[in-house]
């Protein structure tokens, strides 16, 4: 079975590095040339006693800056559970360690390039949800890993994992380019994974939700939408739910992403900005890249698309039923539901409809299902791929549901449920299981909105609450003012962690710096002047009213009309990625 080092111990000289695995038996010493760069595999014995020494939890992996190369390792882990007997941790602490001993070697302008670009990489990093195990293979759901080869079984955890899911695949590029040092590092996934020891009838079984986000195409809500020319959704997330008992297993994927064509929806300071659809693209050829990519994994897809069928969001929804309709693809149903329509007014018991529509198309897809002795009883013939234009807060919703009705049928198949029981009657699981999916939603928000998701309340007790919609308000503001002004910088974040931008040594010029255009700097402050001396004028009376009238209205008009200028050419005044060409992220 393919494993790698659980605990390591790193050894810092000033020439070199020298990461000791810990393990039982292990005498390895990865060796990391502070100059050339080059890594080789020697033992304790060539540690130097002068070394200074601490432990670390494992090694996210290598990147170059302006300053040089950097070494990412991970310094603090916690036990998320036990899966089938193996430990699966999450990476809670960072540190990123310069190979240079001196930035002496950097101008002004390189010190300060380099510390935005360590920012960026802090940035990333300190977003919660990433996830690990040394001798477990989390990249795969159960279903592809019971499918595959014993050649398969053998290669090392960074060969066999899926690349989709591998967040520091490109920190690992020199460790995976040689074979003898793939027990130093381990394939991390960025998401969330929940496990609870759950209780029904007496009987004790584990409960795992898995959600691993797609390293391809990935970002932040606004600037990244749509598809790549690859076929890649904005923001896909594969998420799996497993039940385990007495020794049988069972398991049921789901996954979400963008609509798939190529659609953008900038920010420009609009509460929200109108999404546009490009008109000079072939749509059908990424579309069918995308689907055809997911035949080959999943099998049979039902699209449940949950956006507006009217308002802007409407000509998307045109859009996707009308490719799906020319794919002609007898392996994709897809089915429009208007979820903010049909659950207008707090009625929140019409999502059983889509649940009803679907049920019968989800009893002939089924789930994987494995018995105590190992034997394969049932394989997942297709899965539901839902979306709303963020892939989040009813997307949530929606798969918490299916999940539930799909768990209903995997208890009383491992012999957890009785005849007629139902979950729901299940007090206490019912609450963790509600909880477990809203918790589900947040960690998937905070990672591609920037807050906490959308209507959890309905998730976390089943009906939808005043307080709730009071949160949702509060959550909406603060993903306004990120996907405005911070949000460029998270994309630019993302782009240079998972490599779509490479930072060059020898060109002293970055893209960090961008001139701003005169009303960038203007503008602002005459409408803070403008709108103070209004707020001035009515506190402060003058001689008579129209006087005071007519420095109110003057002030006011000035406020206002800057306003106006500012909303106008608001795609000037957002928070832009800087380094990613235009064109590459239209």
């Amino acid at each position: 079975m393919a494993t790698a080092y659980q605990s390591f111990n790193l050894h810092t000289t000033p020439e070199k590095f020298y990461i000791e695995a810990c393990d039982d038996g292990a005498n390895d010493v990865l060796a990391i040339d502070r100059v050339s760069t080059e890594m080789t595999l020697t033992g304790r014995k060539d540690v130097p006693p002068s070394a200074v020494t601490r432990p670390i939890s494992g090694i996210m992996g290598t990147i170059r800056l302006v300053a040089g190369m950097y070494l990412i390792v991970i310094t603090k882990k916690k036990k998320v559970g036990d899966l089938f007997g193996h430990d699966v941790w999450k990476a809670v602490d960072f540190d990123v360690i310069s190979y240079k001993k001196t930035m002496l070697h950097l101008t002004d302008n390189q010190m300060q390039d380099n510390k935005t670009f360590l920012s960026m990489i802090n940035n990333v990093m300190t977003t919660d949800g990433f996830y690990f195990a040394t001798d477990y293979d989390l990249t795969h759901t159960l279903q592809r890993l019971s499918n595959t080869s014993p050649d398969f079984q053998e290669m090392s955890l960074l060969e066999r994992a899926d690349q989709r899911f591998v967040w520091n695949g490109n920190l690992l590029r020199e460790f995976i380019a040689q074979p003898e040092l793939h027990k130093f590092a381990f394939p991390v996934i960025h998401g969330f994974i929940v496990m609870k020891f759950c209780c029904i009838n007496g009987k004790i079984f584990d409960w795992i939700v898995i959600s691993r986000r797609s390293c391809f195409r990935a970002g932040v809500r606004y600037y990244v939408r749509g598809i790549d020319s690859e076929g890649h959704a904005a923001n896909f997330v594969e998420t799996e739910q497993i039940v385990q008992y007495n020794g049988g297993k069972a398991s049921f994927v789901q996954t979400r992403g963008s609509m798939p064509f190529f659609w953008s929806q900038r920010p420009n300071l609009k509460y929200k900005p109108r999404p546009q659809i490009s008109k000079t693209t072939n749509h059908l050829d990424g579309f069918q890249r995308h689907f055809d990519s997911q035949i080959i994994t999943y099998g049979k897809q039902v699209i449940l698309n949950l956006v507006n069928q009217k308002g802007s969001e409407k000509p998307l929804e045109q859009a996707f039923a009308k490719m799906v309709s020319n794919l002609a693809s007898g392996m994709i149903k897809y089915i429009a539901f208007d979820f903010h329509k049909e659950c207008s007014r707090m009625r929140w018991d019409r999502l059983q409809i889509l649940v009803d529509a679907v049920s019968e198309t989800q009893d002939d897809y089924g789930y994987f299902l494995v018995d105590s002795d190992g034997k394969v009883l049932m394989q997942q013939e297709g899965t539901f791929r839902s979306n709303c234009m963020d892939c989040l807060d009813r997307t949530n919703v929606i798969q918490s549901l299916l999940a539930r009705r799909s768990l209903q049928s995997q208890l009383q198949r491992l012999g957890v449920l009785h005849v007629g029981q139902r979950i729901e009657e299940q007090a206490d699981f019912e609450k963790i299981y509600k909880n477990a999916w809203a918790d589900n939603a947040n960690a998937c928000a905070k990672q591609y909105a920037g807050t906490g998701a959308l209507k959890t309340d309905f998730t976390r007790t089943g009906k939808r609450t005043q307080w709730g919609l009071v949160m949702d308000g509060w959550n909406s503001m603060i993903r306004y003012y990120k996907n405005n002004f911070s949000d460029g910088f998270r994309q630019d974040s993302i782009d240079l962690f998972l490599g779509n931008y490479a930072v060059d040594e020898a060109d002293g010029h970055t893209p960090l710096h961008v001139q701003k255009d005169w009303k960038f700097l203007t503008l602002p402050i005459i409408m803070v002047v403008a709108f103070s001396m209004c707020i001035i004028c009515l506190l402060m009376a003058g001689d008579t009213w129209t006087e005071t009238l007519a420095y109110v209205l003057f002030w006011g008009t000035a406020s206002v009309s800057t306003a106006a200028v500012i909303l106008f050419n608001g795609n000037e005044f957002v928070d832009a990625p800087k380094l990613v060409q235009k064109e590459k992220m239209d």
